[in-house]
């Protein structure tokens, strides 16, 4: 198994749909890496993945807003197409087995870490909040992007 492993940020919030009577999230994660080119330079690059996690617990959704910060991961794929300037461009995919919410609800000010929490409720998210992967999940080749 080839496993991918991201930490970044939401780029808009999450999705979910029923697809073929089994509940689907999906979202899209960034990682910007910033460095310095040989000439000292800084530079910035930013690698999108989009994200189908296939799970019963939806809740999990209401969490998955633009910006939050998780952790995700899970079996990678790599798509190459020709683009609307027909360029060739790729897309990075990820079936999700496990994804953690990090940090705090910014906008409610929450910020301390309270450890691995796996149930989902109405409860303001925790800090850290880990979603195993169900084991009822389909295993299919076509992820619902």
């Amino acid at each position: 198994m080839i496993k991918l492993q991201i930490v970044g940020n939401l780029g808009k919030d999450c999705i979910v749909k029923e697809v073929n009577g089994k509940n689907v999230i999906n979202f899209s994660v960034a990682h910007t890496e910033r460095y310095k080119d040989s000439q000292g330079n800084p530079k910035e690059r930013t690698t999108w993945v989009e994200c189908a996690y296939w799970s019963d617990k939806t809740a999990l959704g209401q969490y998955l807003k633009k910006g939050q910060m998780v952790y995700a991961e899970g079996s990678p794929e790599a798509e190459a197409y020709l683009n609307k300037e027909n360029q060739p461009a790729a897309t990075l995919r990820m079936r999700v087995q496990n994804v953690q919410l990090l940090g705090g609800n910014n906008k409610e000010g929450q910020g301390t870490n309270q450890g691995n929490v796996s149930n989902i409720g109405s409860a303001p998210a925790p800090a850290v909040r880990t979603i195993p992967q169900s084991s009822n999940v389909p295993v299919e080749d076509d992820l619902p992007f």
